[in-house]
């Protein structure tokens, strides 16, 4: 029998049956043809979630999710990369990635709540079942928030209670440099409402400061962790990834040999 084209409907003639009891499927239709029609389905290909990442800089937090996702580490796809920089090299490494960017610059005075509402009407239109703060610089609030609830997740170059904002990485060093701190580190968290970098904590990684290597490498050691933590979160969240411990105390990252995404 030659191959059916998808969706084609197939007859199924059932010929007369003799009745067996009152529970008979055809008792109704005894001495008749009953004609049924099913129709011919391929299986659907398996829908992996929907990711929208959002970008301020270079995007080498986005690019190791899109080096994932392709490797097949994560099960997931970025379907968008969103940017309030229209100069930030995360829109082109989604270019280079065939994911689609977009940018949405916030005008001088314009109110924050009007901006993040029609933030959040462009990240919905791609349909997301997670958003990916991924050195996102600005501040949501709850216009963006109230619309993806425990659905945004961001990265953060420390621990959790520790050096909230920016330029973690630097005040983390500088502390090592004063005797006040021997190490930092990253953490992923839910971002539920517009408190600074203090959402419910999804996984985390230590990093130890050895001010004899230098800065440089301290930062590149930060760097790997943010790469190989956020990866493992997401494809946590997403179902179908190792599952990871999430104690602050693990997942330690020396700075030795380390190369981060460029």
């Amino acid at each position: 029998m030659a191959p059916r084209a998808r969706g084609e409907l197939t007859r199924l003639v059932v010929p007369p049956q003799p009745a067996r009891d009152l529970n008979d499927l055809f008792s109704a239709h005894r001495g008749t043809t009953a004609v049924f029609y099913r129709r011919r389905m391929e299986p659907s290909p398996i829908r992996h979630p929907r990711l929208v990442v959002l970008v301020s800089g270079s995007g080498s937090n986005l690019q190791a999710l899109l080096d994932a996702t392709a490797d097949g580490r994560l099960p997931a796809g970025v379907v968008a990369v969103v940017s309030n920089q229209a100069d930030a090299l995360g829109l082109e490494r989604a270019a280079d990635a065939g994911v689609d960017a977009a940018v949405l610059e916030c005008d001088a005075g314009r109110e924050r709540a009007d901006y993040d509402a029609e933030l959040a009407e462009l990240v919905a239109s791609y349909e997301p079942d997670w958003i990916v703060l991924a050195g996102w610089m600005r501040l949501l609030s709850m216009s963006f928030l109230g619309r993806f609830p425990a659905r945004v997740v961001n990265l953060h170059p420390a621990l959790p209670g520790e050096l909230p904002g920016t330029r973690a990485i630097e005040r983390a060093w500088d502390e090592a440099l004063a005797g006040t701190r021997t190490e930092s580190g990253v953490m992923v968290h839910l971002v539920p409402d517009e408190g600074v970098d203090d959402g419910p904590v999804l996984a985390t990684a230590t990093v130890p400061i050895d001010t004899s290597a230098g800065f440089d490498r301290f930062a590149a050691a930060v760097h790997c962790a943010e790469h190989d933590l956020l990866v493992r979160t997401v494809a946590d969240l997403c179902g179908e990834g190792t599952p990871i411990d999430r104690t602050p105390t693990d997942g330690r990252t020396s700075s030795d040999d380390l190369t981060p995404i460029r």
